[in-house]
């Protein structure tokens, strides 16, 4: 993953841990207060919340530990691979795109985060700019050019 992803991480982990588990405990404490648990909505959705909460920062410890953390401003060349930032261009529709390719956790393609697993990603790696690639995409076979490859 890239740094800005495991320094995002890592916030939403701090998050949970320091803020949204103490707030559930004390709600959960405070409609136990109410009385009879068994018809206490307030509870059992504190008690959900809490299982989500918990589980997620389990799930976010676990993806730490096994991160390996690449920073792409420390990277150079010319041949596309994880962390680098590319523009490409639709040959049939002539559209610009931009995208970083990043680990999976962090992959988000509304902000130009492209998953390293996805097709575009897999056809993308290793080319170089000038290059064009093929690409099957559940809405049928695409064609880009790679217009620049950055590493920021």
């Amino acid at each position: 993953m890239t740094v800005r992803g495991y320094e995002a991480l890592n916030a939403e982990f701090r998050k949970l841990r320091d803020e949204e588990r103490p707030a559930i405990i004390k709600a959960i404490a405070e409609a136990r207060e109410h009385g009879d648990l068994s018809e206490n909505a307030e509870y059992h959705a504190a008690r959900e919340r809490q299982g989500f909460i918990e589980g997620r920062i389990k799930e976010i410890e676990g993806i730490i530990s096994r991160a390996d953390v690449i920073d792409p401003k420390k990277m150079s060349g010319k041949t596309i691979r994880f962390g680098a930032t590319v523009q490409i261009v639709d040959e049939d529709t002539d559209e610009e795109k931009t995208y970083q390719i990043v680990g999976e956790t962090e992959a988000d393609i509304n902000a130009g985060r492209l998953n390293i697993k996805s097709p575009l990603a897999r056809a993308l790696i290793g080319k170089a700019e000038g290059d064009s690639v093929e690409v099957t995409t559940p809405g049928g076979q695409k064609s880009y050019e790679i217009l620049s490859v950055g590493f920021v």
